[in-house]
């Protein structure tokens, strides 16, 4: 007699097994999902690769995406609020997971109304910081919330999740020494740059580094004359040897940036999406390392 279990018939001749069906909000969130269920799941993102929340509109489609799912993964903190009404649209009685459970957070200064902007900050209201992930003592207890999840819809993969949070746990911890070794390199003085996105507050707070977010610059926006000398006199005012703008494409308006900020324009650093599987950060762990990498040169002397 064959044995079976939740997932199906086991022993010769027994049928595939079914997975768990897993909806994550966004793709970096979907990522940790697949390092913990490895094969027992699979796994949805609603906001993929090189798509990240700002200005996000979820479709009928992405309502579908929902269809048979057993858990949803949420980040929480107003960061994918589209999730309610995607469940509601679905009508999925799936349980919900939300991640930044009992984190300590960060409070985002307060903010100038933005119509486009898809986290919810708007108001000039301070409000909990949902970037969370740029941490990885963060990240550790998320995996955690996230294995303890997979183990009560699955109980007989509890040993498998165990083992592959285990597993992840390891490389975060050699991913946060990378992390300390390579600021450890940079002058104290210099251990700050500018960004045109106030994503980086939990990577300044779990690093000691000085992140100045520029305000008035919309991510998705072409950057104007106004917005270019506003820049500027940020960066002069805090003196920062780097600033990262990613929504800056045009080389002469880099170029004067760089001419009258006296600042080094870096490379690209992932906040809120994984790139695809041929770029820089197709995973979690890539991720922080491209960004470390991009600081770390930027910052050097």
């Amino acid at each position: 007699m064959l044995a079976t279990s939740a997932f199906g018939m086991t022993g010769a001749g027994a049928a595939e097994p079914q997975r768990l069906a897993v909806v994550a909000s966004f793709s970096i969130l979907g990522d940790l999902a697949r390092q913990i269920g490895g094969d027992r799941i699979t796994v949805t993102d609603i906001i993929g690769p090189n798509r990240d929340a700002h200005g996000f509109e979820p479709s009928p489609a992405d309502a579908r995406k929902l269809a048979g799912a057993r858990l949803v993964l949420v980040n929480g903190l107003g960061f994918d609020n589209f999730i309610d009404k995607l469940m509601k649209a679905a009508g999925n009685p799936a349980r919900v997971v939300t991640v930044s459970s009992g984190l300590p957070l960060l409070r985002k200064a307060a903010e100038k109304p933005d119509h486009g902007h898809g986290h919810s900050h708007a108001g000039g209201k301070a409000k909990d910081d949902p970037h969370l992930w740029q941490s990885p003592a963060n990240v550790r207890q998320m995996a955690r919330t996230i294995a303890a999840a997979f183990s009560a819809a699955d109980e007989a993969g509890k040993a498998t999740y165990d083992a592959n949070l285990a597993a992840f746990l390891a490389r975060l911890d050699v991913l946060d020494q990378e992390f300390r070794t390579a600021i450890a390199r940079i002058p104290e003085a210099r251990r700050t740059f500018a960004t045109n996105h106030d994503a980086f507050g939990y990577l300044a707070r779990e690093y000691g580094l000085t992140i100045h977010a520029i305000q008035g610059v919309s991510p998705h926006a072409e950057a104007s004359a106004a917005d270019l000398a506003r820049i500027i006199r940020q960066l002069k005012a805090a003196k920062a040897p780097a600033v990262f703008l990613e929504n800056v494409t045009d080389s002469r308006a880099v170029a004067r940036i760089a001419r009258e900020s006296g600042a080094k324009v870096g490379g690209t650093l992932y906040s809120d999406a994984l790139s695809l599987a041929d770029g820089p950060a197709p995973s979690y762990i890539d991720l922080m390392r491209h960004n470390m990498k991009e600081i770390a040169a930027a910052l050097a002397p």
